[in-house]
């Protein structure tokens, strides 16, 4: 699909001031100023985020509930349960709240859902078939629990106090828990509006390690405090897997997350490194959302997220090989599905050009995996760019997954078409529904006319962001240093992205079955001389069209390209990685 460009273009003077502040390359500083970056100071935070400039947890509402009522908890000896979401960032919350209450002593259980069987939430048969006759006095929720307002009445009248830890938007009318910790709550004014469910669970965290350091619990136990960035390594998969914006404090345990990757891995994620062959080598936020993501997310897809649980907290090598290796195989089956059910709907399509008419496809089947429709709504979007609702219809029910490109508000497009819904949640960008099925023709019919009176056929449009042109002289060693810096990148801090104009293509040769890897050199620059040609790749470029001779214009980010330096593989003892320039295209318009 056609995408449109849209150049940005900040004030040349204030880009100059930037780079002369900080020694930096312009096209640097023109990335940073197009962040909203634009003083010294703020660019100085932004290089270097430090978990020394997180804002306090005690700013979020109910933290102080919270810490109070878990603190009694473990003083009197209760059974805590922690209570989480099926997906990364359920998992590795529930992973951060179960080691911190295991240091301290706690009696602490957790509770995983399955995803095709009980769905998402914590529901009153959680809390009348497991809670209660377990003898567990406090839940925890993680991830999950906004809307679970049956459970917690169930809860409250079983005498059992819930702590609700989320980070979905709200309903109207909150449950009635000991203890709400939302920072989308409209009374919430942490500013902490951004961070994922695990975000709001190490939060938690911080806040009762500082009520216990203020007690002197931790000189009166005679043992260390716990380093909590050694855990922040879940905090940046869960971070990262649900793709909350990389800004403020996210961006700080982002940071801190791969700095312990690369340092102190705990046996859970050097096993998926291994099964991804991806050992001794840096991680970035693609290898996270892109290889470690989907493993562990493939355990509540297709079986069981515990699986995944146990893999991230399991201290011993051997069962974190075997589970990892598990892992890999679900990933490879869940991808075996995905593709499967991703052709049908793209023959559907083919054979039915009207659907292609609407601003929104809405696409029900009976028999289709509920565990990978949500990944395949999402491929589609990227495929056909507007709002896309699959759902898996069995015994009369339909459970679906909703996803949008920019330009719609997902969750409130849903709300309009409550009274069809027998459940739903989620954010602006992403949604799970719940519907008999007899309603879904006419949610179908409802949820198109809501998209089309939000939006103009101009929103569903592809936009390039692009940061600025630069030349070919602009490439160089310093720049792809200076634009590492700007990492980790993801939503809300996207990778910079350039214009280069008039390039030849020298070469251009297919690998990986579906990339093209070429060599570039700009246009009319003599043959020889001190003009080096670039080392580019385009991802996914097909093979169906002969590459271009010459390129008009790119649109790339500017990459260093690693690998290891043995040729077997793996680092040598002593040895060191080795790098060369990469033009990553993301469009082109050829000559």
């Amino acid at each position: 699909m056609q995408k449109r460009w849209h150049i940005l273009s900040p004030d040349p003077k204030q880009v100059s001031i930037l780079s002369d502040s900080l020694g930096c390359q312009i096209a640097v500083a023109t990335a940073l100023i197009n962040r909203g970056i634009s003083s010294p100071d703020e660019a100085a935070a932004f290089l270097k985020p430090s978990l020394a400039h997180v804002r306090s947890p005690f700013l979020m509402k109910d933290v102080d509930r919270a810490v109070e009522r878990i603190l009694l908890a473990i003083r009197r000896g209760e059974k805590v349960l922690i209570f989480g979401d099926y997906d990364m960032d359920g998992i590795t919350a529930t992973a951060v709240l179960v080691e911190f209450l295991a240091y301290l002593d706690a009696d602490v259980h957790y509770y995983i859902p399955n995803r095709l069987t009980e769905g998402y939430g914590l529901t009153r048969d959680h809390v009348e078939k497991h809670a209660m006759p377990d003898g567990i006095s406090l839940i925890i929720t993680v991830d999950c629990g906004i809307t679970s307002f049956d459970a917690v009445s169930a809860a409250r009248r079983a005498g059992i106090d819930v702590i609700i830890t989320d980070h979905h938007e709200t309903p109207p009318l909150m449950p009635e828990a000991f203890a709400v910790l939302n920072p989308k709550q409209p009374d919430c004014t942490s500013g902490f509006s951004w961070l994922a469910g695990v975000g709001v669970a190490f939060n938690l965290v911080i806040a009762l390690r500082k009520r216990l350091r203020d007690e002197g619990f931790w000189s009166a136990r005679g043992g260390p405090e716990p380093n909590l960035k050694a855990a922040c390594d879940l905090v940046a998969l869960g971070t990262v897997a649900d793709m909350v914006p990389l800004v403020e404090e996210n961006r700080i345990y982002v940071k801190a997350g791969l700095e312990v990757l690369a340092s102190d891995v705990r046996p859970g994620v050097n096993a998926l490194l291994d099964v991804c062959n991806m050992l001794n080598r840096p991680l970035d936020t693609r290898d996270l959302a892109f290889k470690l993501a989907p493993r562990v997310n493939a355990a509540g897809r297709l079986t069981h997220g515990s699986i995944a649980l146990r893999l991230l907290t399991t201290s011993n090598m051997e069962t974190a090989h075997a589970i990892a290796k598990q892992l890999n195989q679900e990933n490879t089956r869940r991808q075996k599905i995905e593709n499967r059910i991703l052709s049908e709907i793209v023959q559907h399509l083919e054979n039915n050009h009207e659907l292609l008419e609407q601003r929104a496809l809405v696409i029900d089947q009976q028999g289709w995996h509920q565990g990978v429709i949500g990944i395949v709504a999402s491929r589609l979007v990227d495929r056909y760019y507007r709002p896309v609702v699959l759902i898996a219809v069995a015994d009369g029910i339909g459970k679906g997954s909703a996803r949008t490109p920019d330009g719609f508000d997902l969750y409130e497009g849903l709300k309009g078409c409550a009274q069809y819904l027998k459940k739903f949640g989620g954010h602006k960008a992403a949604a799970g529904i719940t519907l008999r099925a007899e309603d879904i023709p006419a949610f179908r019919r409802d949820f198109e006319r809501i998209v089309c009176q939000k939006t103009t056929p101009e929103d569903f449009v592809p936009k390039l962001i692009i940061d600025g042109e630069i030349s070919a002289s602009d490439v160089s060693p310093e720049l792809a240093d200076d634009l590492e810096a700007l990492a980790p990148f993801g939503t809300g801090n996207q990778e910079p992205l350039f214009m280069l104009s008039d390039l030849d293509v020298l070469s251009a040769r297919v690998v990986g079955a579906h990339h093209l890897q070429m060599r570039l050199r700009p246009a009319n620059s003599p043959k020889t001389g001190q003009t080096r040609p670039f080392d580019a790749i385009l991802f996914n470029a097909g093979t169906d069209k002969p590459p271009p001779k010459r390129f008009q214009r790119i649109a790339c980010h500017v990459r260093w390209n690693r690998w290891p330096s043995s040729a077997a593989g793996g680092l040598r003892p002593g040895g060191r990685d080795r790098k060369s320039i990469q033009l990553v295209i993301k469009d082109f318009l050829a000559a």
